[in-house]
This record gives C-alpha cells, structure tokens and sequence, in this order.
C-alpha cells in the first residue's frame, strides 16, 4: 500500500478560508487518501461529499468515519466513470494525486472529467511546487498559492 500524505493543517486551512462559504455545495475528494479534505467539507456544511480512493482499506476507514457518504474504491479513471453515468455534478471538486506521478498532466485528459462540473464548480489541485501543470485549454487557472512543498492550484471551466 502507498504511503498516504495527508493534507496538512495549514493547508487545510487555507483551502477552506478562500472557498468561503461552501453551505450546500456538492464536494467531490478525488485520490481521497485519510478523506480528511472531503469530512472538513461536510464539517464546514457541504450537502455530500463522494469520496474516491483506491486502497480498499483507506476507503474503509472513511466509509466507517462518513457512513451517510458514498465511497468509491475504484481507481480514479474508473470513479469518474461511474459517477458521469448517473449524471453526478459538483460545485467543487479536490483532487490531492500522488505528487510527482505525472497526474497534473493526466488529469486533464481523463474522459468524462468536464461532465462532473455544475456551471460554478471551482476545481482544485493540490500538488508539489515543483510539478509544472499543464492545463488544457478548457481549463483556466484562477490561483494559485504556494505552502512551502504544496500548491493548491484553482482552476474552472
């Protein structure tokens, strides 16, 4: 099993303190890891959160922590899948891949991705400094704020 790299404090902190007032937003915490972003979401009012992570016994732990929440352990490419053929859209979508694995590339290309957007979803990417993003051009990068080793990098449609 991956180790797991959680989302630290401050971080956290940050995310939350620039999306503001997130009541009733439907939260998407993709490469879920402790689920610890997605559970701060619903602390801080969320409607749902669905979680996807990959490792059985993370998306366990999550599911026993947040029972009322959909847990997807399925691979990401699968997850989005899934979730575009029963038509789930988010207001904000969280994405903390594995740093320097080439995600912040990939992401961008996976089939299905844009379907999951309400027309306000604000898309998120934590990621190492170091990583440079390439985004496609249906993507737009709003901010981008450094936290040492960790990048939380907004984006929208």
């Amino acid at each position: 099993m991956k180790d797991v790299r959680p989302t630290s404090g401050k971080v956290l902190q940050a995310l939350f303190n620039i999306l503001g007032d997130i009541n009733g937003a439907k939260f998407l915490d993709l490469f879920a890891g402790t689920g610890r972003v997605g559970l701060e979401a619903l602390n801080r009012g969320a409607e749902s959160c669905v979680f996807v992570e990959s490792v059985r016994p993370r998306a366990d732990a999550i599911k026993k922590i947040s029972p009322e929440s959909l847990v997807l352990s399925l691979e990401v490419r699968r997850a989005i899948t899934w979730l575009t053929k029963r038509e789930m859209k988010f207001n904000i979508i969280f994405a903390d891949p594995p740093y320097s694995s080439g995600w912040c590339e990939e992401i961008f290309k996976l089939p299905g991705l844009e379907k999951l957007f309400t027309d306000d979803c604000v898309f998120i990417i934590e990621h190492s400094s170091r990583e440079i993003m390439n985004v496609n051009e249906n993507f737009e990068i709003i901010s981008r704020r450094d936290y040492g080793e960790t990048c939380l990098t907004f984006l929208k449609l």
